[in-house]
């Protein structure tokens, strides 16, 4: 059986902020095809993380490579769902004008789209199930609605890497475990990373688990101790399940 390919690399990664640090000696492997859950409180650097690796930040020491290249010049290779707020997104443009958009990293200044990036966007809605709605304005949506199309967005160029940022913030109980099963769908055909401060709502879904609070806890398989969570968290917390983190049930201070 052939070694699988490692398509994100990070090795001794800081970050700092005005004299803060908000990464501290980061390394991480992610291979293809892997479905990498990325949990810890929030503040406590996975979005800063996700930025990095999009090349949106620039670390202050360390080494980064994304399919063997520096970030910013691997972006092709990446679909992004950022994390959004409700505001965010009250503007008039339906869901096909912002799926197709998502095919301008392809495009060369003031070309326009063609047939192939149709055929793209088409593949996008279909694959998440919104082709029926492509000509509803996206504020019409459910929150739930919303969040599909703006995976469709993310895939729509084709990427070998999907990172997103709290994808089901916002969203109601149901509709994040379609989202969830969804990204279960998709992890043979695209690596996926995926950052969440919740525990419970990703441990059932991704193949390997990374705590990360500033450091990282533990980098591994799914199987989390309840000491490696409370270091993560800084506080006491109860797990519910069999055997796999599910639920963090106190408050953080």
């Amino acid at each position: 059986m052939s070694k699988a390919k490692e398509v994100i690399s990070i090795k001794d990664l800081h970050v700092n902020y005005d004299g803060f640090t908000v990464l501290d000696g980061i390394n991480l492997s992610v291979y293809e095809n892997d479905f990498l859950g990325v949990i810890g409180p929030n503040g406590g650097g996975k979005t800063t993380l996700l930025k990095v690796m999009l090349g949106l930040v620039k670390p202050s020491r360390g080494e980064v490579n994304i399919m063997g290249r520096p970030p910013d010049e691997a972006r092709n290779y990446m679909g992004y769902v950022p994390q959004f707020s409700l505001h965010e997104h009250d503007f008039p443009i339906n869901v096909w004008d912002v799926v197709i958009l998502g095919r301008l990293s392809r495009k060369k200044w003031f070309e326009g789209f063609d047939k192939k990036d149709e055929k793209a966007a088409e593949r996008a809605l279909e694959v998440v199930n919104m082709s029926d709605l492509k000509d509803r304005q996206i504020d019409k949506l459910s929150m739930g609605q919303r969040q599909r199309v703006f995976i469709a967005r993310a895939l729509v160029s084709e990427p070998k890497i999907l990172l997103l940022d709290e994808p089901t913030a916002s969203v109601d109980e149901p509709m994040q475990a379609d989202i969830y099963e969804f990204l279960k769908s998709m992890k043979d055909k695209i690596t996926v990373v995926l950052v969440s401060h919740d525990v419970g709502v990703i441990s059932s879904c991704v193949d390997k688990i990374a705590c990360l609070n500033c450091q990282f806890f533990y980098h591994g398989n799914k199987e989390i101790s309840q000491e490696v969570l409370e270091a993560t968290y800084k506080c006491q917390v109860d797990l519910i399940g069999h055997g796999v983190p599910h639920r963090i049930m106190r408050r953080h201070q």
